[in-house]
């Protein structure tokens, strides 16, 4: 009996379930490895009303992995956009933009080093670094957070790197200005990610040490090599806004925690009232989220808490509500404009 050939539908549902697959291998990945870290850490946050308060060892891990990987899904949906139509005789145009993004890498690595030489230089771990570092760590975890703000990256920084590429690569053959161009853009497209990432860092490393925040960049990084390899050698498309909006989830409970400690630490250093609500909160809630019965904590994580949430609703009426009442406009002036001809 001969054996039937896949027809066309038989192809596209293959590719869908190979396409599931991928996409759970690496949910399942990174789920395991962020809950073997939260499980094998022997507290959760310690609580930042005491004077030497710190995040546990697991916690940083689990925190830092979280943001890496965050920002590597973006690099590589970047990345992925604009070298989407280099195939056949184009994937040759690839090895500048991977090239230019190599040394994004190591340009980050060299930021590291150099954010660590300025925080010494202003006086090491004092407390009062300590506080700035906790506020630059909050500034960079809302914008990493504002949906507003990405919905214009999506739509502006994609976008223009795209008019770039075409510009680039519009002739017969791409000449060494070209190449050095593509290299430039894979280069902007992955720095991008790591100074934020170098920046937000800092408040962990002062707090934790070099080595517990390193465990959590590689572990992040590994996720993030896992999603790339799927992406560029598998020509795997991975749900990633799904991806994006589960990790943002999770960076949130971050938020909470970074605002909640960071409040202490300026109240610690002198620079914020501490006014007690006077009720007491049962322990999980200070132990997993920071959240401690201060008025100054209670509004700051309330405020961020609004801010994330508040610029999701504001970039659903931008991008979705408003283009829809306008349509809906239309129609109706159109409809109104053949009665009045009727």
């Amino acid at each position: 009996m001969a054996k039937r050939c896949p027809t066309a539908e038989d192809l596209a549902r293959r590719k869908l379930i190979l396409r599931r697959s991928a996409w759970s291998l690496v949910a399942a990945l990174a789920v395991a490895a962020l809950a073997w870290k939260a499980i094998t850490a022997p507290n959760g946050v310690a609580d930042p009303t005491a004077a030497d308060s710190h995040l546990a060892h697991g916690a940083v891990v689990v925190n830092t992995a979280l943001l890496v990987f965050r920002e590597g899904l973006e690099a590589v949906l970047v990345l992925a956009a604009f070298t989407a139509s280099f195939v056949g005789a184009g994937r040759r145009l690839r090895r500048p933009v991977a090239g230019g993004a190599a040394l994004a890498l190591v340009a980050s690595v060299g930021t590291w080093f150099l954010a660590i030489g300025v925080i010494g230089a202003l006086g090491g771990p004092g407390l009062d670094v300590q506080a700035g570092t906790g506020l630059l760590a909050v500034a960079v975890l809302l914008v990493v957070m504002n949906w507003f703000f990405h919905k214009i990256y999506w739509t502006g920084w994609i976008s223009a790197h795209n008019r770039r590429r075409r510009a680039l690569v519009g002739g017969a053959d791409a000449g060494r200005r070209a190449l050095l161009g593509l290299a430039l853009l894979g280069f902007t497209a992955v720095y991008r990610e790591g100074f934020e990432v170098v920046l937000f860092l800092q408040n962990l490393r002062i707090k934790a040490g070099a080595g517990t925040v390193l465990e959590g960049v590689a572990l992040g990084l590994g996720l993030t090599v896992v999603v790339g390899v799927l992406t560029f050698v598998l020509q795997q498309r991975l749900p990633y806004k799904r991806m994006l909006v589960a990790t943002g989830v999770l960076l949130g409970f971050v938020l909470l925690v970074m605002v909640g400690e960071s409040i202490q630490e300026l109240q610690l250093a002198g620079w914020l009232p501490a006014h007690s609500l006077g009720v007491t909160f049962p322990g999980f809630v200070g132990l997993w989220f920071a959240v401690f019965p201060t008025i100054e904590g209670i509004l700051a994580q309330a405020l961020a808490a609004l801010l994330v949430i508040g610029s999701y609703f504001l970039a659903e009426h931008v991008r979705v509500r408003r283009p829809q009442a306008r349509a809906q406009q239309a129609r109706r002036a159109q409809l109104e404009a053949l009665s009045d001809r009727g």
